[in-house]
């Protein structure tokens, strides 16, 4: 048996085959998936905006920012 290479994505791209073949992903799987991004994603969300954003953000939200796009909308 040849061995298999694997591209970037590992083994990824054969297994969504096998998925594809098997009609899809049933629920529990489903749900487990759901349960381990939430569990990654939770954490990203409580570390909050760093302060280099948030202050780029209060610049952009800043009276030039609301003129510029006030000139941009009344523009088009």
């Amino acid at each position: 048996m040849k061995p298999q290479r694997l591209n970037s994505r590992g083994n990824v791209d054969q297994t969504m085959k096998e998925v594809k073949k098997q009609g899809g992903l049933n629920a529990e799987i489903q749900s487990r998936i759901g349960h381990q991004l939430r569990a990654m994603y939770d954490d990203v969300v409580r570390q909050g905006v760093p302060d280099r954003f948030a202050e780029l953000i209060r610049k952009l939200d800043g009276p030039e920012a609301a003129a510029e796009l006030a000139k941009k909308d009344g523009g088009e």
